[in-house]
């Protein structure tokens, strides 16, 4: 393929490890880290993860008022990136900013698919302070990989890491150093990085440094050594299980500064997965081909709609209606009548009925006329002057069944008198 740093110009990407930091050997690391320039051109390869830092650095220059040689400025800058023509950008590209004094990240997978075909990204990047703003396009161009994909890919979750972390080039370059000192492959890229959120996993606490997580793809050209397989043994299945780290012998070798999860880890050997693809059989469930389809005609018949009519209105109203007619005959045609309730009606129900007719029908006239003679209910029983007591209106044998409610009052010795307004009526003396 070539040094893909002869086209970028600054590449960070490609990188020899020293034998202090990763053995006695040398890795080779085609992940491309540029900086961000004006209508920039990199090269990155299918199957191997990309990675473009754009600097708050440079774009800082390009805001007014310029910055003199030598001064500080430490605006807050943030970046928005989309493809030309879309408000988004392509599915395997990502792009990570913490917070509006950092770096921002574009990082990715890109895949067969797009190779040889140029992508071009605008980059916006916002001064938050000035409200100004300055665009630059970034043109990636594709390139095939002749070992892609790479047959035996591991994937990794490292606990201590975040992925803006991760995705520097020395952080990165240390940790594929620790992993092909366990592997002992002779050909190592890193292929992906997911932040653990993305996974569906949730956001720490803000205490103790904690952090969110990270998932790092490799791939290598030879089978996994016996210390990656270690983690597929009972007894370490059995203790993860249990929610138990499990042992591993090469865990030492990374746990000076990647604290990695064995029981998240996952194996993929490509050379023995077996294509799913299935050639499709017609048969049962599977329609015939019909053709081409033929829309309905513009010219349509009418449709009566009086059958419904009938059946949605009519029919409901005509059952309502002999309800109604027998509810009516109940209710008025077959009622006994007042001469035939008294003639089954005993003689003293029909006197305490009548009693309490008379008596409804005075109250009411009293409620009309405020002005007649007060109740005797409401008269003195003893004298206000001697103190007798008042006699009876009436003889003790005087029927006081057919006496009204309220009688006339009569000038009684030794009560008071009450001025009285004279009805017609009968008198009982």
């Amino acid at each position: 393929m070539g040094d893909p740093c002869a086209w970028t110009g600054q590449c960070r990407g490609t990188r020899r490890m020293s034998p202090a930091t990763t053995g006695t050997f040398l890795l080779t690391v085609y992940t491309i880290f540029s900086k961000v320039h004006s209508d920039r051109n990199v090269y990155p390869s299918a199957g191997v993860l990309f990675v473009h830092v754009l600097e708050r650095e440079y774009f800082k220059g390009e805001f007014p008022p310029y910055p003199k040689p030598g001064e500080i400025s430490n605006d807050p800058i943030t970046f928005n990136t989309n493809l030309m023509g879309y408000p988004d950008r392509p599915g395997w590209l990502r792009y990570i900013q913490r917070t509006p004094y950092s770096d921002g990240v574009l990082y990715g997978f890109p895949t067969a698919e797009n190779v040889g075909k140029p992508t071009v990204i605008e980059i916006t990047a916002y001064n938050r302070r000035t409200f100004e703003t300055a665009r630059h396009n970034l043109i990636i161009n594709i390139m095939s990989a002749e070992d892609f994909p790479l047959p035996y890919q591991a994937e990794f979750f490292i606990k201590n890491m975040n992925v803006e972390e991760m995705l520097a080039s020395e952080v990165l370059g240390d940790f594929l150093g620790a992993v092909k000192n366990v592997w002992q492959p002779e050909r190592l890229n890193a292929i992906n990085i997911t932040s653990a959120l993305d996974r569906g996993g949730r956001v720490p606490l803000p205490i103790n440094d904690m952090k969110e997580g990270v998932y790092v793809m490799v791939g290598a050209d030879v089978p996994f050594s016996s210390c990656l397989r270690e983690v597929e043994n009972p007894q370490n299945q059995l203790r993860c299980s249990q929610e138990m780290e499990p042992v591993i012998t090469c865990d030492k070798k990374f746990r000076t500064q990647f604290y990695i999860d064995w029981c998240k880890i996952s194996l993929v050997d490509k050379t023995k997965q077996v294509s799913t693809y299935h050639e499709v059989i017609r048969g049962e469930g599977i329609l015939p081909d019909g053709g081409e389809y033929k829309p309905p005609s513009d010219s349509l018949k009418s449709r009566d709609y009086y059958t419904d009519f009938l059946i949605t209105l009519a029919v409901p109203s005509a059952v309502a209606l002999v309800l109604f007619l027998i509810l009516a005959y109940i209710m008025c045609c077959r009622r006994e009548g007042v001469e035939k309730r008294n003639m089954q009606t005993p003689d003293i129900q029909l006197v305490h009925h009548s009693a309490i007719q008379k008596s409804t029908k005075e109250l009411r006239d009293m409620s009309k006329n405020r002005e007649i003679a007060w109740p005797l209910s409401t008269l003195p029983v003893f004298h206000p002057v001697t103190g007798e007591i008042v006699p009876p209106l009436h003889a003790d044998n005087y029927e006081s069944t057919n006496m009204p409610l309220m009688q006339t009052q009569q000038n009684l010795p030794h009560q008071t008198q009450i001025p009285q307004q004279q009805t017609t009526g009968k008198w009982y003396p």
